[in-house]
């Protein structure tokens, strides 16, 4: 990957060493594997058939329409919570030893919209490697020119309530991912520094699953069920707004609040610290001791241990963090966190303002 940025740890830091040891330590230990387990088994079914009923319930016209534009709400949900917890650890390769098990939930990822192949680029390869940093992650062009979260970025009088309409954004971004993000990935040029060349497979993938989407959520509603145009785009646009809301409150938490840091190299200059120490001080947790929050957006609200073991299923992630913490502080490294997702959410709505600020 044609990228010149290098992270040359002129420390010589073990602190990576050591706690992959630590972690290497209490699976072996325990004799657990660190792949999927019975819990993330039972999630996995859980929301796969939450997914197919929801979806049925809808198409099949069960319930009054009042009662199936709320349904469209949870499946835009349910969605959401599919990605974060089956496909995001399937491509990861972290949900089994078996290639083949995480390349058949890794697919449903195309069902739900998006495309596999685009989302190991910009997330697996640019992303995880080159977190916050501006020019590299883009996972920073949250909305290009409408939000600002680096100093580095043009400023503009209307950045001044990016604090406020941001969250309006939000709702706006399984649209925006489905119907033109992927794409414009894909065809660009760059993803950040990394040179797009793709297989010729792929672009016969993009648009075939693309299709399968789009027959799936549009064409099979408006030809099956009995329902206006008007009826069908309300629930459309229900289902999306909700799913693009989770989604982009969930993914910001993460490393786009006030304790992160977003480092900006200038030309032909490195990171001078580790890789591993890198993550700790552009990545945070939130809400990491709730079963609830961990069991809705499995490893996103456990970011620092994801980013450092993205190998390793979300499942595991609440018994290793403490692992984690407890070396950082010992190799005084910062271990980012909110208590919970309200805390995260209140830390990003402050970030979002400074940010906006000339």
């Amino acid at each position: 990957m044609p990228l010149s940025l290098k992270f040359i740890n002129k420390n010589n830091s073990t602190f990576f060493g050591t706690v992959r040891e630590r972690v290497d330590e209490y699976f072996d230990t325990n004799a657990i594997s660190k792949g999927a387990n019975r819990k993330m088994v039972f999630k996995t079914v859980t929301y796969l058939v939450s997914f197919v009923a929801l979806y049925l319930f809808i198409l099949l016209e069960l319930f009054p329409s009042w009662v199936s534009l709320l349904l469209a709400i949870a499946l835009g949900m349910n969605m959401a919570f599919i990605g974060f917890n089956i496909c995001h650890d399937a491509l990861h390769g972290s949900y089994s030893s078996k290639q083949w098990v995480n390349g058949a939930l890794g697919f449903t990822f195309n069902l739900i919209g998006a495309n596999v192949y685009v989302w190991k680029i910009t997330h697996n390869k640019i992303h995880h490697t080159y977190t916050n940093i501006v020019g590299h992650d883009g996972d920073l062009e949250v909305a290009p020119g409408i939000v600002r979260v680096s100093p580095e970025e043009r400023h503009y009088f209307i950045h001044r309530f990016q604090h406020i309409y941001a969250f309006f954004l939000y709702a706006l971004a399984s649209i925006s991912w489905f119907f033109r993000k992927d794409y414009k990935k894909f065809f660009q040029k760059r993803i950040g520094k990394h040179q797009n060349k793709h297989p010729r497979i792929e672009y016969f993938n993009l648009f075939f699953y693309k299709l399968i989407y789009y027959t799936l959520f549009i064409i099979l509603p408006l030809v099956l069920m009995k329902i206006s145009w008007w009826q069908f785009l309300l629930g459309f646009l229900a289902m999306n707004f909700a799913e693009g809301l989770v989604l982009g409150l969930v993914f910001q938490l993460a490393h786009l609040v006030e304790q992160t840091e977003f480092p900006n190299p200038r030309s032909g200059e490195n990171i001078e610290e580790s890789w591993a120490e890198h993550q700790m001080k552009t990545t945070a947790n939130f809400a990491r001791h709730s079963r609830l929050t961990s069991f809705l957006c499995g490893g996103l609200n456990l970011q620092v241990e994801h980013h450092l073991f993205p190998k390793i299923c979300h499942i595991h992630y609440p018994q290793i963090s403490g692992i984690v913490k407890k070396t950082a502080l010992e190799f005084g490294l910062p271990y980012h966190e909110n208590k919970s997702f309200g805390i995260a959410l209140k830390s990003h709505y402050r970030f979002l303002k400074s940010a906006g600020k000339k």
